[in-house]
C-alpha cells in the first residue's frame, strides 16, 4: 500500500527497508547505498513515494550531493536505483522553462534532461551545453562514461557566445571528451551561418588544456610575386616546463628560399624572466643561371632578461640585445617583420651591477653595448665597460649630519672606467673579426667640491677634478724621408702607458622675480616673470709635456702631436683654457579671470615655458671668444594641450666670401647684431573626440592582420597573471550603432630644420606625420598613417587597415598603396586562441625589380 505526502524538511536521509540483526560471521553488512546526506530545495513543492523509494521535487528544484550539484525545473531521485532524473517545466504559455544545471567539481553541463546515477557516476544527457577554455559544446546526445570521460554524439563546437545559434560552428559526428584537456572527433566541418562547407576532416583533435601543451604550430600560406608560394611561421611548439619553453618554426618558398626561427620564453617567480629569439634567412632572387641571380643569407638575434629586484636589491643583472645583419628587417619576407621596416638602427645592452653598501659604498657594474646602423652598416660596440663609483664623502662632516659652510661641504668621490671598443662594419667584422681594430683602455677621475651661499640669494660652487688616463697602445709619428719622398707609417707601441689632467672650475646662480599687476577690472590680473641667472667659469692648463714634433716635409717643417693620438678618451690638452659660461633661464606666467563669472579663483596659464639663452666667452682665445648665442623655448598652446619646442642658434660674429667665421662682429660688417644659423621647429598634438579617453599606450596603429603568428605571439604573457585586456567604454544602443558621437583621433607631428651657418638658407628638413584612428561603429574602425616630406616632395611611408569585428571572427584589412613595401594584405580568422589556425589569409606585393 502506497503512502504521499507532502515534506519541508531542507535534509532528508535515503529511506531503507529495514534488516533483521544477524551475527556478522553468517552474513556481511551491507553498504549504504548513498554514502552522504542530500541537501535538497524546491520552490513548488516536494513530494516523497514510500512504496518506490522515490522524492520528487518541482519547479526551483535544487540538489546537492558531495561535489554534485543540480538544479532543474523538475527532479526525480530514485533510491533503489541510486539514480537521478531532472528535465524542463512547462510555464503558463506552454514554454519549457529551467533547464538543468549539472555541475560536478569544475565540471558544469547545461542540458534539457539529465539522469544520472550516484553510485557509478555516469549520465546520460540531452542537448548538453558546456564551455571549455572559451569554446561553447553542444551535443544532441552525451554519455558520461565516469568523472573524465564523456561521449558526445551529433555535437557543435563553437566560440561565438550563443551556442544555439551561432555564427560558425564544427560539427562532430562523434567524439570523445575529456574536461580541461581534450577532445577527439571523427569526421567533422565547418558551418557557416548553418550552411555546410566543403571543407571536412576525417578526424580532429581539440586541445582544451588549462595549461600551455606541447604541439604543431600551424603554418600560413600564401604567396609572394618573387619568389611563389610560400609556407611561413610553421612548426612545433615545445613545453619543457612550467617555467620554460621553445619553439621551432620555419619558413619555405617554391623558389628555393627559406627561413628558421628558435623562439624561447622562462620564468622562475620572484627571481628572473627573459626571452630569446634567433631568425635567420636564406634568400634567392630571380632563376638560377640568369644575369639577374643572387643569393644572400640575413639574420636577427633578440634576447630580453630582467632580474626581480626582489630577489637581490644590491644585484642586478638585466639584458635588451637586439643584433643582426644591417637588411634583415628590410629584405625579411617573413610578414611578422613588417612593421619594423623603418627601423634603421639596432641597440643592444647587457650590464650586471653590484653594490657593496657598507661605507663608504661602492657601485661595480659590467656592461656590453651594441649600436648598429642599419642604412651605413656601420656597428658600434662596447665589449667590455667596467665602471666603478665610490659614494661622495664629506671628510669634514658628519654622515648623516647636516653640512654649514664651505669647510663642511667640501666633498670628493671616485669614479674608474675602462673599455674595450670596437668601431667597425658589416663588411669589416664578417671578414677580419670581431676584435679587429679594437682599442682599450681605463680612465680615473676625482672631483672636489664645495658650495656656499653668499647674500642669501647667490649660490656659489667651487670645485676642481683631477682625471687620469690609462692605454695599452700607444703611436710615434716618424719624420720625413727623404728618400722615399713621403712620410712613414707611424709605429704602434704596445704596452702601458698615462696621461694626467686637472682643472678647475667656480659657479654661480641666483633666481630673480618680477610681477606686474594690472587693474581689477582687467581680464590678466597680473603677470608674473622668473629669471635663473647662472654663470661658470672654468680653467684648464697645458699640458704640453706629453707632445712633441716630427719633420713633414723636405723644407723642415714641423707638427705637433702626442702619442696619445687616436686614444678612446682623448688626448692632453695643450692649451690652456679659461672660459666663462653664460645661462638665463626664463619663465612668464599669467593670472587670468575665469570665462565664467561665478568662478572666483583666478587661473594661470603659462605664456612661456623656459625661454633659455646660453652663451660662452673664452678669455684665452686670440680670436672669436665669444660662441654663438643658444635660444631655446617651450610654447604652450590652445589651454597647454599643444607645445611647440622652438630653438635657434645666433652668431655675433660676421663671414667671409668663403663662408669662414672671422674676428668681426656681424654687426661691423654692416649685419644686424646677430646671425642666425640655425633654427628648428617641432610640435604634435592628438585630437580626439568627446569622451575619448587618453591612453599611455603607444599611439601608433600597427599595420592589421600581421599579428599570423599568435601561437607564440598570445603565449607571450602566459607567465604574467596580471594581464587583463581592459575593455572600452562606449554607448551603444542594442543595433550595435553609437548614440552619440563617433569616437575619432588624429595625431599630427610636425618637425621644422633651417641651417644657414654658411649663409646657405637651406631648410635640412620639413615633414608632417599624420595617422587617424576613426570607429564608424563598435564593430568598424579604419586607420590610416602617412605623412608628407616638404624638403623632398614627396609621401612618406602611408597605410591603411579596415578592421571589422564579426562577434567570433576577426577581419582585418592593410593596403600600402605605393612606395617599397606597396601591397595589400587580407586576414580573417576565429578570434579565439584555440581556433587560430581556422583563417584565411592572402596577400600581395609589387614586384620589386620594377
Amino acid at each position: 500500500m502506497s503512502f504521499f505526502g507532502i515534506v519541508h524538511a531542507q535534509e532528508v536521509t535515503p529511506v531503507l527497508d529495514s534488516v533483521p540483526q544477524v551475527t556478522q560471521d553468517t552474513i556481511q553488512e551491507k553498504e549504504p547505498i548513498l554514502l552522504d546526506k542530500i541537501k535538497r530545495h524546491a520552490d513548488g513543492y516536494m513530494v516523497i513515494d514510500r512504496k518506490d523509494n522515490k522524492l520528487y521535487m518541482y519547479d526551483g528544484a535544487e540538489l546537492y550531493y558531495q561535489d554534485i550539484e543540480l538544479k532543474s525545473g523538475v527532479i526525480v531521485l530514485d533510491y533503489k536505483t541510486n539514480e537521478v532524473t531532472a528535465g524542463r517545466i512547462k510555464d503558463s504559455l506552454g514554454t519549457l522553462v529551467q533547464p538543468p544545471s549539472f555541475k560536478q567539481g569544475s565540471d558544469e553541463v547545461f542540458p534539457d534532461s539529465i539522469r544520472f546515477n550516484f553510485k557509478t557516476k555516469k549520465a546520460i544527457i540531452w542537448n548538453s551545453r558546456s564551455e571549455q577554455q572559451g569554446m561553447n559544446v553542444k551535443a544532441s546526445a552525451t554519455k558520461k562514461q565516469n568523472d573524465s570521460v564523456y561521449y558526445l554524439r551529433n555535437a557543435k563546437i563553437t566560440t561565438a557566445e550563443n551556442v544555439d545559434d551561432p555564427e560558425y560552428y564544427i560539427r562532430v559526428r562523434t567524439a570523445k571528451f575529456v574536461p580541461q584537456k581534450k577532445m577527439v572527433a571523427g569526421l567533422s566541418n565547418l558551418y557557416i551561418a548553418d550552411v555546410p562547407t566543403p571543407l571536412f576532416l576525417p578526424f580532429a583533435y581539440f586541445p582544451m588544456t588549462q595549461k600551455r601543451a606541447t604541439g604543431f604550430l600551424f603554418p600560413t600560406i600564401g604567396e609572394n610575386f618573387n619568389r611563389g608560394y610560400f609556407l611561413q611561421n610553421g612548426g612545433y611548439y615545445f613545453v619543457l616546463s612550467d617555467n620554460l619553453d621553445v619553439a621551432l618554426m620555419g619558413d619555405y618558398y617554391t623558389n628555393g628560399s627559406y627561413g628558421f626561427r628558435v623562439e624561447n620564453n622562462y620564468y622562475k617567480r620572484y627571481k628572473y624572466r627573459g626571452s630569446f629569439a634567433f631568425r635567420y634567412e636564406n634568400l634567392i632572387n630571380g632563376e638560377r643561371g640568369l644575369p639577374n641571380y643572387s643569393k644572400s643569407t640575413i639574420f636577427n638575434l633578440r634576447w630580453s632578461h630582467s632580474k626581480d629586484s626582489k630577489s637581490n636589491p644590491n644585484s642586478r643583472f638585466s639584458a635588451s640585445v637586439n643584433l643582426g645583419t644591417s637588411s634583415y628587417f628590410r629584405e625579411s619576407l617573413n610578414q611578422i617583420n613588417t612593421n619594423n621596416f623603418l627601423n634603421n638602427t639596432l641597440n643592444s645592452s647587457v650590464s650586471y651591477s653590484r653594490t657593496f653598501p657598507k661605507y663608504p659604498s661602492v657601485n661595480l657594474s659590467v656592461s656590453a653595448t651594441h649600436s648598429q646602423n642599419t642604412q651605413t652598416k656601420s656597428v658600434n660596440m662596447t665589449l667590455p665597460s667596467l665602471t666603478a663609483n665610490m659614494e661622495r664623502i664629506y671628510p669634514f662632516a658628519k654622515r648623516n649630519g647636516i653640512k654649514k659652510g664651505i669647510l663642511q661641504n667640501i666633498n670628493f668621490q671616485y669614479t674608474m672606467r675602462g673599455d674595450n671598443r670596437i668601431n667597425s662594419t658589416d663588411d669589416i667584422i664578417a671578414s677580419k673579426g670581431l676584435f679587429y681594430g679594437a682599442k682599450s683602455g681605463m680612465k680615473h677621475s676625482i672631483p672636489l667640491a664645495t658650495n656656499f651661499k653668499i647674500a642669501k640669494h647667490f649660490n656659489f660652487t667651487v670645485g676642481g677634478n683631477y682625471s687620469e688616463v690609462w692605454t695599452n697602445q700607444t703611436i710615434e709619428k716618424k719624420d720625413y724621408d727623404v728618400m722615399l719622398d713621403a712620410l712613414p707609417d707611424q709605429d704602434t707601441i704596445k704596452g702601458f702607458d698615462r696621461f694626467a689632467q686637472y682643472n678647475f672650475n667656480a659657479a654661480m646662480n641666483t633666481t630673480l622675480y618680477g610681477v606686474f599687476n594690472f587693474k581689477q577690472d582687467k581680464k590678466i590680473q597680473s603677470i608674473r616673470h622668473v629669471i635663473n641667472a647662472s654663470a661658470s667659469y672654468s680653467n684648464s692648463p697645458s699640458f704640453e709635456q706629453y707632445y712633441d714634433e716630427y719633420i713633414i716635409d723636405a723644407e723642415g717643417n714641423t707638427r705637433e702631436y702626442t702619442r696619445f693620438d687616436g686614444g678612446l678618451y682623448g688626448r692632453p690638452g695643450n692649451r690652456k683654457s679659461s672660459s666663462i659660461g653664460i645661462t638665463l633661464r626664463n619663465t612668464l606666467e599669467a593670472k587670468v579671470k575665469d570665462k565664467d563669472s561665478t568662478v572666483t579663483e583666478l587661473k594661470k596659464i603659462k605664456l612661456l615655458n623656459n625661454l633659455n639663452f646660453s652663451t660662452s666667452y673664452n678669455i684665452t682665445a686670440d680670436s672669436l671668444r665669444w660662441s654663438p648665442v643658444r635660444m631655446s623655448t617651450v610654447i604652450p598652446l590652445l589651454d597647454n594641450q599643444i607645445s611647440v619646442n622652438v630653438g635657434a642658434t645666433f652668431d655675433p660674429y660676421a663671414l667671409d666670401e668663403e663662408g669662414r667665421r672671422i674676428n668681426t662682429f656681424n654687426i661691423e660688417n654692416g649685419g644686424p647684431l646677430f646671425r642666425m644659423t640655425s633654427a628648428n621647429i617641432n610640435w604634435g598634438h592628438t585630437f580626439k573626440s568627446k569622451g575619448s579617453k587618453s591612453s599611455s599606450k603607444e599611439s601608433a596603429t600597427p599595420i592589421p592582420g600581421l599579428d599570423n603568428n599568435r601561437a607564440i605571439d598570445e603565449q607571450a604573457g602566459r607567465f604574467d597573471s596580471n594581464y587583463e585586456d581592459e575593455p572600452e567604454e562606449t554607448e551603444t544602443t542594442k543595433s550595435g550603432l553609437y548614440t552619440t558621437n563617433i569616437p575619432w583621433s588624429i595625431n599630427l607631428r610636425h618637425s621644422f630644420t633651417y641651417s644657414n651657418r654658411r649663409q646657405e638658407q637651406q631648410i635640412s628638413n620639413n615633414s608632417l606625420m599624420a595617422s587617424a584612428n576613426v570607429s564608424l561603429t563598435p564593430k568598424w574602425k579604419v586607420n590610416v598613417s602617412s605623412g608628407y616630406d616638404f624638403k623632398n616632395k614627396g609621401v612618406t611611408f602611408t597605410n591603411l587597415g579596415i578592421n571589422r569585428d564579426l562577434d567570433s571572427w576577426d577581419m582585418n584589412i592593410s593596403w600600402t598603396p605605393f612606395g617599397y613595401r606597396q601591397s595589400w594584405y587580407f586576414f580573417i580568422g576565429v578570434k579565439s586562441g584555440m581556433l587560430r589556425d581556422l583563417k584565411y589569409d592572402k596577400r600581395r606585393e609589387r614586384d620589386k625589380r620594377l
